[in-house]
């Protein structure tokens, strides 16, 4: 169901269907990317590090959160992504993770009679209820 500017409430809270973060989404993103850190790609240096094994790029794991929102099925009234505050990456996201995304409704800002602005308190985790990334994030959404 595709939601509209006044279709949102004030705390209303949705979840994500769930991924699994594979070898080859991290293989992927750093070729698109250019992030070929080792902390990424080298199970040998990342057994050394603070993690004890290789971790999935932040950046991908915020742009896999941007992709569980939109198969939620609510984005033909969006007009565009509105911006990110506060992103913080709070524990890692190995291979094998599997994340989902809440999101609630912080904030409700009309722009004029056509636009709103919807803010979100949005939160990443993982299989554990671990929050992996957690972020403020704004969408320009039609008005009824």
């Amino acid at each position: 169901m595709s939601k509209y500017f006044e279709d949102y409430s004030l705390n209303e809270t949705s979840v994500t269907g769930t991924r699994t973060i594979t070898e080859s989404d991290i293989v992927n993103f750093a070729g698109l990317s250019g992030d070929f850190h080792e902390l990424h790609m080298s199970e040998e240096f990342a057994r050394r590090g603070p993690f004890g094994r290789r971790i999935a790029h932040g950046a991908l794991i915020f742009s896999i959160s941007t992709g569980l929102t939109i198969q939620m099925g609510e984005s033909d009234k969006i007009i565009a992504f509105y911006g990110v505050d506060k992103l913080r990456f709070t524990h890692p996201t190995f291979i094998s993770d599997t994340i989902r995304v809440t999101k609630r409704v912080i904030e409700l800002i009309p722009k004029d009679d056509k636009r709103g602005v919807v803010a979100f308190e949005t939160t990443v985790l993982n299989q554990h209820d671990q929050p992996v990334i957690v972020y403020q994030d704004r969408v320009l959404v039609m008005r009824k």
